[in-house]
């Protein structure tokens, strides 16, 4: 058993982005953002999870809109083009998940 510390980064900067843990066929990422805060566009050969702790995040993939909240998980298949922009200040985590 391993507990992962994921404590709120926001305080002490803007954007945080940093790796929580790898295993064989996954990497944990959390992804902090303030509200208005923004990733560009990009894709990834890895499929992806994304769970929502804290806030509202709006994906736009392949060019359609979702908001996702505590309430949703997004699933991304690989290769699909994506951007983000944080609502309100948002705390997630990105799963990718290796071939």
């Amino acid at each position: 058993m391993k507990l992962i510390d994921t404590k709120n980064q926001l305080n002490d900067k803007e954007k945080h982005i940093g790796k929580v843990v790898g295993v064989d066929n996954a990497t944990l990422t959390n992804i902090q953002l303030k509200a208005g805060e923004e990733i560009a566009e990009h894709d990834s050969k890895n499929e992806a999870i994304i769970i929502v702790r804290k806030g509202k995040v709006r994906f736009t993939v392949e060019g359609k809109p979702v908001e996702v909240t505590p309430e949703h998980i997004l699933h991304m298949t690989p290769l699909e083009k994506h951007s983000l922009h944080a609502i309100d200040d948002t705390d997630l985590v990105l799963v990718q998940v290796k071939p």
